[in-house]
């Protein structure tokens, strides 16, 4: 039962990840009526945040470029699902951005106890 458990942790890490992008992505695509500056937006913060994570986080670290350990990838994480976090407050969405930092902290928590990268 436990591994189940840590499976659906694992799991619930790589949807984080990707709520991180589409956050990120849909906060840039209603950021301005303009449709230039959406689009800059839109693809290219996410860019930015998928740049970020294959430097330093990707895999766990295993697979980045200059893997972080200790505080270093804790701040890591904090910065890339705190920014999924803002990216929704900023669009307006208060309830998601708040279930979706939740998520995050059990996720750490867990990840922290049951020794998950």
């Amino acid at each position: 039962m436990l591994a189940l458990a840590k499976h659906a942790n694992a799991l619930l890490m790589f949807l984080l990840e990707l709520g991180v992008l589409a956050s990120v992505a849909y906060w840039g695509f209603t950021l301005s009526p303009n449709w230039a500056v959406k689009l800059l937006a839109g693809l290219g913060g996410p860019a930015l945040f998928i740049g970020a994570w294959a430097l330093f986080g990707a895999g766990g670290g295993e697979n980045a470029v200059y893997p972080l350990t200790g505080l270093a990838r804790a701040a890591l994480e904090i910065l890339w699902f705190g920014g999924g976090a803002l990216a929704l407050y900023a669009s307006g969405l208060v309830t998601p951005a708040v279930v979706f930092a939740a998520l995050f902290v059990v996720n750490a928590l867990l990840r922290l106890v049951w020794n998950q990268n």
